[in-house]
């Protein structure tokens, strides 16, 4: 635990700490650089515990690449999630943990209508998974009406999750197409959101449409 501490340490740079703190984070490490480290530290569970509970954003997200996802109770990543203190530690504890844990499903459903935001914000983004991976049994319809009545005065987290969903709505499901975009332009949620060359919109009927047109590109329809 020491050893790996250390090595953290000596990975900080505060230039990338700079970067990151303009997006709420307050790590300096460089990801790629600790995607080397769990790598060769490879799935060690009980450390992954421990580095969990230093309460180091750095730390954490290592935690997220060294776990085992199958072995977390759901009260645990309950807590877990309540506990991430910044953006990147919540998007990976989402992702590379929750996401493969037997209780996904379940945790989804009870974080949607969670009061808090920022918990709501990662229910709606293992519902934007489940748009796009396995929508079947979900109220595509009905998650549209509580995009459309809700998004527009959410706080910024939980905005841009559902804003997310309503985009893959739109790309994924062709009959949801146009209501989705529909809503999009209505509400212009993120319509002015600065955008770097070369990258799409988050504005989503943008965003639809281009990943609509790259699709039909790659199949030639």
């Amino acid at each position: 635990m020491a050893q790996v501490m250390a090595e953290l340490a000596e990975l900080e740079d505060p230039r990338a700490r700079e970067v990151n703190e303009r997006h709420g984070d307050d790590h300096g490490v460089n990801l790629g650089k600790l995607r080397a480290l769990a790598k060769r530290l490879k799935t060690q569970q009980e450390l992954a515990c421990r580095l969990w509970e230093t309460d180091d954003s750095a730390a954490r997200l290592l935690a997220t690449l060294i776990c085992r996802p199958k072995a977390f109770e759901r009260d645990a990543l309950d807590a877990m999630v309540r506990e991430a203190r910044t953006p990147k530690v919540r998007d990976w504890l989402v992702n590379y943990v929750v996401k493969k844990n037997p209780h996904c499903e379940e945790l989804r459903l009870a974080w949607s209508a969670d009061p808090d935001p920022v918990v709501a914000s990662a229910g709606w983004a293992l519902t934007t998974e489940r748009v796009t991976k396995k929508p079947e049994g979900l109220d595509l319809p009905g998650l549209l009406d509580v995009i459309e009545a809700e998004m527009k005065d959410a706080p910024d987290r939980l905005q841009w999750a559902m804003n997310h969903c309503l985009a893959q709505i739109g790309i994924e499901h062709a009959e949801l197409r146009a209501r989705a975009i529909d809503i999009g332009e209505r509400l212009e949620v993120l319509k002015d959101y600065p955008t770097s060359p070369g990258c799409t919109s988050p504005f989503a009927p943008v965003w639809i449409s281009e990943m609509v047109r790259r699709q039909q590109d790659k199949t030639g329809a």
